[in-house]
């Protein structure tokens, strides 16, 4: 029960970790048992730091996105509404600082402190830091709450609550622990220590055909595969576009992203009625270079197009970049808020 590498964040995942488990992952399954032998070692002789103020965490299980930023933006607002000061602690992946230190968006950059940072940062108090324990000692005195982006896996903080993020679409792949599939640890162990499975679908869920439990793998004859959760609560929610008035959805435009699921962006777009004349993929966490973005603007200006892409891979663009390539902003919406209030409480 490690956190995920930075290499490994940014590496693209296997096809086979989302099909049946097969021949690939089982052979690589021996390989899974040193990986959770290591993680339960590393928990065993951890002495976790309990914070003076109450610490929520927001984690996932899976290598790569499942959309635990949006969810810490969304938990940070429904405080702020509530009377709260909530602060943010992450792990600044993507970032050369390892702090603790304070992020100042204003004079840091996703080169320094990463890109998620620079995103929650915008919402409220941000501290990032390779050491948990002691970015979450530097923030406590700043705020009536830490929300920690991140960090399920990390034994050496105590959170107050736990939530469990999952992709509504992608599920926990296979089932099996990294290299044999995506989990980082099994999705028993994780329960154990969660109030809430937070499911982030593409529609609000009663639009979304009823299913039992959470998406899990695919079965032998392709058809998707559900595990049935009745340990802990679960809880829908759905991204969706938070433009702004001004936003110019008349203009035809060129996409491009640097994150998990590139296609999920892209869908998200024409769904809102974008028209999109083409689209580029990067690795996650890109950072994008001078032959990159000469690269995109001569595809945009061939196809009369503007270039478009998400918050996360804007605040990784150069400065003086941001101002000819247009973002485009989501928020994560609880579909039932008042269950969330009720788990916060």
């Amino acid at each position: 029960m490690v956190e995920i590498s930075k290499q490994e964040r940014g590496m693209k995942a296997p096809s086979f970790w989302y099909q049946h488990a097969g021949l690939i992952a089982t052979l690589l399954s021996p390989l899974s048992l040193i990986y959770r032998a290591g993680g339960a070692v590393r928990r065993a002789v951890t002495s976790p730091y309990r914070a003076k103020i109450p610490v929520i965490c927001i984690g996932n299980i899976v290598a790569g996105g499942a959309g635990k930023t949006p969810t810490a933006l969304a938990l940070a607002q429904m405080l702020q509404q509530n009377g709260a000061k909530p602060v943010f602690v992450t792990r600044g992946y993507g970032g050369s600082e390892s702090g603790p230190l304070q992020v100042d968006p204003a004079r840091q950059t996703a080169h320094e402190v990463g890109d998620e940072a620079l995103l929650l940062a915008r919402a409220a108090p941000t501290w990032v830091g390779r050491d948990r324990a002691a970015a979450i000692h530097a923030a406590e005195t700043h705020g009536t709450h830490i929300i920690m982006d991140d960090g399920l896996q990390n034994p050496s903080v105590q959170p107050d609550i736990s939530f469990l993020v999952i992709d509504g679409e992608t599920g926990l792949g296979n089932g099996c622990l990294i290299p044999a599939g995506p989990l980082r640890e099994t999705l028993d162990e994780a329960l154990k220590r969660v109030a809430a499975i937070i499911v982030i679908t593409p529609y609000p869920s009663n639009v979304m055909p009823a299913k039992a439990g959470i998406p899990f793998g695919l079965k032998e004859n392709g058809t998707p595969a559900y595990a049935r959760v009745t340990k802990v609560q679960i809880v829908h929610a759905h991204l969706q576009p938070d433009l702004p008035k001004n936003f110019p959805k008349a203009q035809k435009f060129f996409a491009f992203a640097g994150i998990g699921r590139p296609e999920k962006f892209y869908r998200t777009c024409r769904e809102a009625g974008l028209t999109l004349t083409g689209t580029h993929d990067f690795p996650d966490h890109h950072f994008f270079n001078a032959q990159d973005l000469n690269d995109l603007q001569l595809r945009a200006a061939t196809q009369g197009a503007q270039l478009l892409t998400t918050e996360k891979d804007w605040v990784r663009l150069p400065d003086n970049m941001r101002s000819v390539i247009t973002s485009f902003p989501v928020k994560l919406v609880f579909d039932d808020p008042e269950a969330m209030q009720r788990l916060l409480k």
